[in-house]
């Protein structure tokens, strides 16, 4: 689909500055990417893959209601963002929470204890519902055109990219908070790591707020 896609671009040049906002516009922090990251360092690479696919798997579902024009339909009915915001919010909790209390890692990565690790459908449920990845995604679709001469390729080819770049910018989330936990086994520095990544979660939710 990408390489088909790709095939109709008029000129790679309008890419780059489609592909820049996508990274920092989808990159940065916010609860999905700091909850990953937080998660990894908690749970530890392996274990944290099925939350970090639910993530992308609903990320990439918010992307293709994007593409469809259903963002238009959400806001032709006010009362659902606040619902899906206080559903994320609350979710957001419980994940830092869950995170705090963390185990620390043993030397193969794994939690001591029976703390499961957050789950495919926890991931793809909280990605439904984070308003960020409905604004950003929105704004980086709508913000440049990468193809003038037909408006269903300009389309195909937003939609290939940002679906990579979803997959690449939460693998890089999740690769930078395992990494972190290979350098934590000490119970204390595990704990207070932990914690911190669960405050900083807790912020990305309430900055916005502010």
């Amino acid at each position: 689909m990408m390489a088909l896609a790709l095939s109709w671009l008029e000129d790679w040049r309008a890419l780059v500055p489609f592909v820049l906002a996508a990274v920092v516009v989808m990159g940065s922090p916010g609860p999905s990417t700091i909850s990953l990251a937080a998660v990894g360092a908690a749970f530890g690479f392996r274990r944290s893959l099925g939350y970090a696919a639910g993530l992308v798997a609903g990320t990439t579902t918010v992307l293709f209601a994007i593409a469809l024009g259903m963002a238009t339909l959400l806001g032709a009915l006010p009362g659902v963002v606040p619902v899906l915001a206080a559903a994320a919010g609350l979710y957001i909790l419980y994940l830092a929470f869950d995170i705090a209390t963390a185990p620390p890692l043993d030397r193969g990565g794994r939690g001591r204890g029976e703390a499961a690790a957050p789950s495919f459908i926890g991931g793809f449920l909280l990605a439904l519902a984070n308003p960020k990845a409905w604004l950003a995604i929105t704004a980086v679709f709508t913000s440049t055109s990468v193809v003038s001469s037909a408006d269903w390729k300009d389309a195909a080819i937003k939609t290939a990219v940002l679906a990579a770049m979803i997959v690449i910018i939460h693998l890089a989330w999740l690769l930078a908070g395992t990494g972190l936990s290979r350098l934590l086994h000490d119970p204390l520095g595990a704990r207070l790591t932990n914690v911190t990544l669960a405050l900083l979660l807790v912020a990305s939710l309430i900055a916005p707020l502010l």
